[in-house]
């Protein structure tokens, strides 16, 4: 049987995601689908908005910084109020489990990596470990977590000109795991408060090396690995246990920060009654009259189709694969939407390694409603609009922006999906 509904997003990531709610919000009937699992499990679990603009910065307020930006960013094509009904979005979605919305400025959020980043929505677990928060600190990392060295990272962050001293340490994780370990694992032991050969349960063990690292810090900063379901209980026991307040510190993939984000998302999604078919690759789609009738999605090797009145398109960019390139031509490989590129592919970069490369531009070219446009500035397809990393004119990371890109460009597309079925 033929699947309809009044909207179909593909893609689930954050993009996805927030246009099927917003979409949802109007009263239409959404089914979001998703080839693979959402790039969020990679992601820091940090929303940035914007940071960065040609290289300068950090800017502390991202919507004054966003005058500055060219007339084919994102931003500039949706406007900020599509920014923030973006941030609303996903405000509703998370609840309580994150921090930020009482300002319209960036927080100062010390990485993995031992830069300080400028962001506009950040984990509870984050919030103790801000640079504006002048209480010295540690850092401590673990000898088998190979991702998170403590010391080099508080030397970067204390080289930043932070107002606090800060220090790292590499402690023994009390318990052996294999080399291979994931994150996950630990996150594992320290939920279910495993026990040690002598009976004492993980937490204590890892509170008490912890103390006996102290010299009068006030707060502590552990790899984002403080737990999955019992993650604020681990926390705030350890905090008690060791006499510090305790925080996390945002790592790379896989990120625990990402998956809660994931989830938090899924239960949000549920809650507004969107369907999700995961797992199922969209192999091709259905026109007729300038308007797409029908996506073919693979099910068990059988192309279903899904028809909708309305399509999001939030595949992602070229890390994601909803932008491909090979040595002559860039394309987007679902509908086969124009994204514009030098034919020189030596004009694709930058000689520089952190340069302001142009591939990093490369995507779809929306109208204000973000439908994809033609070289003439028409809708390719007029129920066709794009959310997302597939959205070009943004080099989001460069400019710390990828998150706000995402749920500003979401918050337009799902909404106008949603207007136009209803009337």
């Amino acid at each position: 049987m033929p699947i309809r509904e009044d909207v179909v997003v593909i893609g689930g990531g954050l993009a996805g995601s927030i246009a099927a709610l917003a979409a949802a919000e109007s009263g239409a009937s959404v089914r979001l689908v998703s080839h693979k699992k959402s790039t969020l499990r990679q992601a820091s679990g940090l929303i940035d908005v914007l940071g960065y603009v040609d290289g300068e910065g950090p800017h502390a307020d991202p919507f004054a910084a966003m005058a500055e930006l060219p007339d084919e960013h994102p931003y500039s094509v949706v406007g900020e109020d599509a920014v923030r009904e973006g941030l609303r979005l996903f405000d509703e979605a998370v609840g309580d489990a994150y921090r930020g919305g009482h300002t319209d400025a960036n927080a100062l959020v010390p990485t993995h990596a031992g830069t300080v980043k400028p962001t506009a929505r950040y984990p509870e677990s984050v919030a103790p470990g801000l640079a504006s928060v002048e209480e010295d600190a540690l850092l401590v990392g673990f000898e088998t977590l190979t991702d998170f060295e403590a010391p080099l990272a508080a030397e970067h962050i204390d080289a930043s000109g932070v107002p606090f001293d800060v220090r790292g340490a590499t402690l023994r994780f009390p318990m052996e795991f294999r080399a291979d370990a994931k994150v996950t694992r630990y996150a594992q032991a320290l939920d279910e408060d495993e026990r040690l050969n002598d009976g004492t349960g993980v937490r204590r063990a890892v509170a008490e090396a912890v103390a006996d690292e102290l010299d009068g810090e006030a707060r502590v900063g552990f790899p984002a690995m403080l737990g999955d379901d019992n993650a604020e209980e681990v926390r705030q026991d350890l905090s008690e246990r060791i006499g510090a307040t305790v925080f996390e510190v945002p790592t790379g993939p896989p990120s625990l920060l990402g998956l809660s984000l994931e989830d938090l998302l899924f239960d949000a999604l549920n809650e507004a009654g969107v369907r999700m078919s995961v797992g199922n690759p969209v192999l091709d789609y259905e026109a007729e009259n300038g308007r797409i009738e029908a996506v073919y999605v693979d099910q068990k090797h059988k192309r279903v189709p899904y028809h909708a009145e309305e399509f999001v398109l939030a595949t992602g960019g070229l890390v994601g694969k909803g932008v491909r390139s090979n040595r002559e031509r860039v394309e987007e490989p679902v509908f086969g939407l124009r994204v514009p590129h030098p034919e020189d592919r030596y004009e694709w970069s930058e000689s520089e390694a952190f340069g302001d490369h142009a591939f990093a531009r490369f995507g779809v070219v929306p109208d204000g409603e973000m439908r994809p446009t033609t070289e003439t500035g028409e809708p390719q397809f007029e129920n066709l609009r794009a959310a997302g990393g597939v959205v070009g004119g943004a080099n989001v990371a460069r400019e710390n922006s990828a998150g706000g890109v995402s749920l500003a460009t979401a918050a337009v597309a799902g909404t106008r999906a949603g207007e136009e079925v209803r009337r």
